[in-house]
Parts: structure tokens; sequence; C-alpha cells
């Protein structure tokens, strides 16, 4: 096993980094005080492919391994894990586009997409579908060359600000089986937003329900094949739960950058924080435990890379800990910093809530426990 990053991963990852502290850094606060969805920042990430990383060629993506993509996703996040934690989403329903559309349909929207010229929403949840996605209602029926789509979504991301929606909707019988997947154009005739939901965090991406009344859309716009639309949403979610996963760990080492400069400057009892052995302990605890969660991810990306059996598990693992942990550690880095900590002038508070989402999207920590353990209950596990 080779842990040592190679000279192209660590240019990715530079340029990630310099690309965040230029567009991100000078504006994050604002965007989540102002609930500001920066497009045009999302646009200039495009331009250097970060909105195609493991997209397609054949759409104008990189085609970058997962694992590469979390060192772009990682950087970006360590400065703004919403804006970046939208970013991951528009890559996955690229990706799924890319992957599974038909070539006029990839034709149509690939590029514009992968260029972040226009963004994608990946639509799976619904009112009364959300860890048990399988039971979706929204319905598409085959009328002549067309699907006409009845139903609604909830707690999509971008909704309402982006081009074209990714959607799962039920094409036969009841089950997992029954669903398919479509490339729906954001703006079709009789398709209606909700209000912008107010959040905890999350602030630069909007957030609103979707209801489709009789919307139809051409049948060549179907990914994939009828009734394939489960897996291929579950696929995605592969790489979204690493995706996501990524943004927590980025968040992190952002916290505790700022944790352990915030150690040297602040003193109390005439010595600087950093002197107090109570508050080593506790940084080096956060360190260990961030550095766990990188290397569980990127495991899990290598694990999907190489097309493993057990690859999905093992993205589920990397889900449930590194989001778990990486809120931790930007709870600790608060607490670090007192009641500095709480206030807005510092990224910690804004850390801590963009964070806390992560544990619930992408099926919550409460459904990946559920996956691992069906898996080793199985008896022909490989995990280990």
């Amino acid at each position: 096993m080779d842990f040592e990053l190679t000279e192209e991963q660590r240019a990715f990852a530079e340029t990630a980094r310099e690309f965040a502290q230029q567009e991100f850094a000078p504006h994050a606060a604002q965007w989540d005080r102002e609930s500001i969805f920066p497009k045009e920042a999302i646009a200039k990430a495009g331009e250097l492919g970060f909105c195609g990383l493991y997209a397609p060629e054949r759409i104008g993506g990189l085609n970058l391994p997962r694992l590469d993509a979390t060192l772009v996703f990682e950087e970006m996040a360590a400065v703004d894990p919403s804006t970046t934690a939208f970013i991951t989403i528009h890559n996955m329903a690229t990706w799924m586009l890319g992957t599974w559309a038909t070539p006029a349909v990839a034709e149509q929207w690939g590029e514009d997409l992968t260029s972040g010229r226009k963004l994608a929403s990946y639509c799976l949840t619904e009112p009364g579908a959300g860890s048990d996605a399988g039971s979706l209602k929204t319905k598409a029926e085959r009328v002549g060359h067309e699907y006409v789509i009845n139903g609604g979504k909830a707690f999509i991301s971008g909704a309402g600000s982006t081009d074209v929606l990714v959607l799962m909707a039920r094409t036969g019988a009841g089950g997992a089986g029954g669903i398919s997947a479509f490339a729906v154009p954001a703006d079709a005739p009789d398709i209606s937003y909700g209000k912008k939901e107010h959040k905890m965090g999350w602030n630069s991406q909007p957030t609103r329900t979707i209801n489709f009344d009789n919307v139809r859309v051409p049948a060549e716009n179907l990914l994939g094949s009828e009734g394939e639309g489960f897996r291929i949403a579950m696929k995605g979610l592969d790489g979204g739960r690493i995706n996501i996963a990524t943004c927590s760990v980025g968040a992190a080492q952002g916290a505790l950058d700022a944790a352990r400069r915030y150690l040297h400057e602040r003193q109390q009892f005439g010595k600087p924080l950093a002197s107090f052995q109570a508050l080593q302990f506790k940084l080096a605890d956060m360190a260990t435990e961030l550095v766990a969660a990188r290397q569980m991810v990127r495991l899990a990306a290598s694990k999907l890379d190489a097309g493993h059996q057990d690859a999905s598990t093992y993205c589920a693992m990397a889900k449930r800990f590194a989001t778990d942990a990486g809120f931790n550690v930007c709870n600790d880095a608060l607490q670090l910093h007192g009641g500095y900590g709480y206030l807005g002038e510092f990224p910690l508070e804004r850390l801590v809530r963009d964070t806390r989402v992560h544990q619930i999207l992408e099926g919550t920590n409460e459904i990946m426990r559920v996956i691992v353990a069906r898996k080793l209950l199985e008896g022909d596990s490989d995990i280990r």
C-alpha cells in the first residue's frame, strides 16, 4: 500500500487550494450570511475542470479517479464546505448523465455541465421517501414518444437555480425495480418550485421542493433502461457518499488549522493556550481522528476506483465515520476558541453548522450502519 500522493495529485490539490483561497475565502461568510448562491464562483471552478472531475471524457469531463477528486473537494471544503458540497452534488449528477444518457442528451447537456456553465440537481428524495428511497411515488408514464411525470421531490440542492434535474421516478411496479432515471430540463413547463428553505447551514446553496404536474419529456431523456433507475441512483450515491465524507474531512482540516493558530495567539493566565497540556491533548485527538477519517475516505475511493465487490460498503463506512469525525473536530475547534468560536467573525460556527447536515444527507449515518451490518451478516463479505 502506498499512501503517498503522486506529483500530479499534489498539483491538483494545490490548484484547488489556491482557487479556494482566491475565490471562496473572501466571500464564504457573506454567502452564508446572505444566502447567496455563488454561481459565478462555481463557473470559475468549472473552468478548472472541477465541475466534471470524474465525468466521462465524451461530455468534456476529466474522467479522474474518485481518489483524485477527493483531493480537490477536500481543499475547497476547508474554506467553504457548503459551496463545495453543491459542487460535489453537481459532479455526481453530471457523471450520471454522462454515463447513462443517450448520445443526443449527452450532447445537449454534457459540456455545459462539465464546464460549469450550467448546473445540475439530483432528485431522489421525496416527502415520504427519504431513507426508504425505494418507496418513492413520483411517476413517469410512457405516452408515445414522451414520458409524462407527476409527483414531488423534497430537499433538492440547487432547486430553482439549476438547469437540469437528474430525476428518479416510478415507471413500473412498487419497489426498487420499478424506478427509472431521467434528465429533465429544470425550466420545463409545469414544473414548479417551493419556497427556499431556511436552514441551519448550507446557506450558500438553495434547497427547495419540486412539483411535477404532467411534465412532458422526450423518451430519449431516459437514462439507461426502464427499471434501472434505482441502481443508477445508488451508484451515484456511492460516489456522493465519498464526496460528502470528503467535505467533512476538508472542513475539519480548516477548523483544525484555525484552532492551531488560535492556541498560539490567545493567552490566558500569562501563557499562550498552546502551553496547556489539556488543550494539547485535545488538539492531538482532533488531528488523529481527522487523519483516520481521511485515510478511510481515500480507501473507499480506491475501492470504488478498483471496482471492488464491497466498494459500496466501504463507501458507507467512510461516510459514517468521516462525517461524524469531521463534525466533532469542527465542534471541538469551536470549543477551543471559547466564546470567540461562537461569533460570526470566526469561521468555526459556520463550519459546525455546515458539517452537521453531512451526517444526514446521502443516506443518514444510521442507514450507513444498516448497509455495513447487512454486508457483514451475509457471510461472504471481504470487509477487513
